[in-house]
Protein backbone atom coordinates (compact mmCIF):
# COMPACT_ATOMS: atom_id res chain seq x y z
CA UNK A 1 0.00 0.00 0.00
CA UNK A 2 2.79 2.45 0.89
CA UNK A 3 4.52 1.68 -2.39
CA UNK A 4 1.30 2.43 -4.29
CA UNK A 5 0.91 5.82 -2.56
CA UNK A 6 4.53 6.68 -3.25
CA UNK A 7 4.18 5.75 -6.93
CA UNK A 8 0.91 7.70 -7.23
CA UNK A 9 2.48 10.79 -5.65
CA UNK A 10 5.52 10.56 -7.92
CA UNK A 11 3.29 10.20 -10.99
CA UNK A 12 1.27 13.27 -10.03
CA UNK A 13 4.40 15.32 -9.46
CA UNK A 14 5.93 14.31 -12.77
CA UNK A 15 2.69 14.72 -14.71
CA UNK A 16 2.11 18.32 -13.61
CA UNK A 17 3.23 21.24 -15.70
CA UNK A 18 6.68 22.66 -15.08
CA UNK A 19 6.30 25.88 -13.12
CA UNK A 20 8.81 28.06 -11.39
CA UNK A 21 9.61 26.62 -7.99
CA UNK A 22 9.89 29.91 -6.14
CA UNK A 23 7.41 31.64 -3.88
CA UNK A 24 5.44 34.07 -6.08
CA UNK A 25 4.19 36.15 -3.12
CA UNK A 26 7.72 36.63 -1.80
CA UNK A 27 8.92 37.31 -5.35
CA UNK A 28 6.39 40.13 -5.63
CA UNK A 29 7.72 41.58 -2.36
CA UNK A 30 11.35 41.19 -3.44
CA UNK A 31 10.60 42.77 -6.85
CA UNK A 32 10.33 46.10 -5.02
CA UNK A 33 14.13 46.22 -5.27
CA UNK A 34 13.86 45.81 -9.04
CA UNK A 35 11.18 48.40 -9.71
CA UNK A 36 13.62 51.24 -9.19
CA UNK A 37 14.77 50.38 -12.72
CA UNK A 38 12.12 48.04 -14.18
CA UNK A 39 8.42 48.17 -14.91
CA UNK A 40 6.05 45.31 -15.69
CA UNK A 41 3.44 46.38 -18.23
CA UNK A 42 1.57 44.77 -21.12
CA UNK A 43 0.29 46.84 -24.02
CA UNK A 44 -2.99 47.25 -22.13
CA UNK A 45 -2.13 47.29 -18.44
CA UNK A 46 0.59 48.42 -16.04
CA UNK A 47 1.11 45.77 -13.37
CA UNK A 48 4.13 47.36 -11.66
CA UNK A 49 4.98 50.98 -12.29
CA UNK A 50 8.72 51.27 -12.08
CA UNK A 51 11.71 53.08 -13.49
CA UNK A 52 12.82 53.27 -17.11
CA UNK A 53 16.50 52.63 -16.55
CA UNK A 54 15.98 48.94 -17.32
CA UNK A 55 13.68 47.18 -19.77
CA UNK A 56 10.03 46.30 -19.23
CA UNK A 57 9.99 42.78 -17.76
CA UNK A 58 6.52 41.81 -18.95
CA UNK A 59 6.93 38.48 -20.75
CA UNK A 60 10.65 38.23 -20.02
CA UNK A 61 10.41 34.48 -19.33
CA UNK A 62 10.45 32.97 -22.80
CA UNK A 63 11.91 36.08 -24.45
CA UNK A 64 15.11 36.08 -26.46
CA UNK A 65 17.63 38.22 -24.60
CA UNK A 66 18.22 41.72 -25.91
CA UNK A 67 15.24 41.82 -28.27
CA UNK A 68 12.61 43.97 -26.56
CA UNK A 69 12.27 47.66 -27.40
CA UNK A 70 15.13 48.92 -25.22
CA UNK A 71 18.76 50.03 -25.68
CA UNK A 72 20.54 46.91 -24.46
CA UNK A 73 24.29 46.60 -24.09
CA UNK A 74 26.27 44.89 -26.84
CA UNK A 75 26.97 41.76 -24.78
CA UNK A 76 23.30 41.13 -24.00
CA UNK A 77 22.36 41.62 -27.66
CA UNK A 78 25.14 39.19 -28.64
CA UNK A 79 23.84 36.64 -26.13
CA UNK A 80 20.36 36.90 -27.68
CA UNK A 81 21.80 36.54 -31.17
CA UNK A 82 23.60 33.42 -29.92
CA UNK A 83 20.22 31.99 -28.88
CA UNK A 84 19.83 32.95 -25.22
CA UNK A 85 16.17 32.72 -24.24
CA UNK A 86 15.31 33.58 -20.65
CA UNK A 87 13.79 30.84 -18.51
CA UNK A 88 13.26 30.64 -14.76
CA UNK A 89 16.66 29.02 -14.26
CA UNK A 90 18.94 31.20 -16.35
CA UNK A 91 17.26 34.45 -15.31
CA UNK A 92 18.15 33.57 -11.71
CA UNK A 93 21.79 33.25 -12.71
CA UNK A 94 21.55 36.57 -14.53
CA UNK A 95 20.03 38.30 -11.48
CA UNK A 96 22.76 36.88 -9.25
CA UNK A 97 25.63 38.37 -11.30
CA UNK A 98 24.72 39.78 -14.73
CA UNK A 99 28.29 40.35 -15.87
CA UNK A 100 29.55 36.90 -14.86
CA UNK A 101 26.46 35.32 -16.45
CA UNK A 102 27.09 37.04 -19.80
CA UNK A 103 30.80 36.21 -19.66
CA UNK A 104 29.93 32.53 -19.22
CA UNK A 105 27.19 32.48 -21.87
CA UNK A 106 29.37 34.23 -24.44
CA UNK A 107 32.65 32.62 -23.42
CA UNK A 108 34.08 36.14 -23.23
CA UNK A 109 35.59 37.45 -20.01
CA UNK A 110 35.23 40.96 -21.43
CA UNK A 111 31.42 40.71 -21.66
CA UNK A 112 29.65 43.52 -19.84
CA UNK A 113 26.12 44.15 -18.60
CA UNK A 114 24.42 47.50 -18.12
CA UNK A 115 22.68 45.95 -15.09
CA UNK A 116 25.01 46.41 -12.14
CA UNK A 117 22.64 45.23 -9.39
CA UNK A 118 23.41 41.76 -8.02
CA UNK A 119 20.56 40.00 -6.25
CA UNK A 120 21.95 38.19 -3.20
CA UNK A 121 18.91 36.06 -2.34
CA UNK A 122 15.37 35.13 -3.39
CA UNK A 123 16.19 34.87 -7.10
CA UNK A 124 13.90 31.83 -7.49
CA UNK A 125 11.04 33.78 -5.95
CA UNK A 126 11.52 36.76 -8.27
CA UNK A 127 11.81 34.40 -11.26
CA UNK A 128 8.53 32.73 -10.23
CA UNK A 129 6.91 36.15 -9.93
CA UNK A 130 8.17 37.21 -13.38
CA UNK A 131 6.90 33.93 -14.82
CA UNK A 132 3.36 34.96 -13.88
CA UNK A 133 3.66 37.73 -16.50
CA UNK A 134 4.78 35.38 -19.26
CA UNK A 135 2.66 34.10 -22.12
CA UNK A 136 4.91 31.08 -22.62
CA UNK A 137 5.29 28.22 -20.18
CA UNK A 138 6.64 29.26 -16.81
CA UNK A 139 9.93 27.46 -17.33
CA UNK A 140 10.48 28.89 -20.82
CA UNK A 141 10.61 25.43 -22.41
CA UNK A 142 8.26 26.37 -25.25
CA UNK A 143 10.23 29.45 -26.21
CA UNK A 144 13.54 27.62 -25.82
CA UNK A 145 12.36 24.84 -28.12
CA UNK A 146 11.21 27.38 -30.71
CA UNK A 147 14.56 29.14 -30.57
CA UNK A 148 16.42 25.83 -30.82
CA UNK A 149 18.23 26.27 -27.54
CA UNK A 150 17.97 24.91 -24.04
CA UNK A 151 17.89 28.43 -22.64
CA UNK A 152 21.37 28.34 -21.13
Amino acid sequence: MTRFITMAAATLLLAGPAFAEGDVANGEKEFRKCKACHTIASADEVFVKGGRTGPNLYGVIGRTAGTEDFRYGDSLVAAGEAGLVYDVDNIQAYMTDPQAFLAEVLGDSGARSKMTFKMRSDQADVAAYLATFSESSADGADASAEAGTDGS
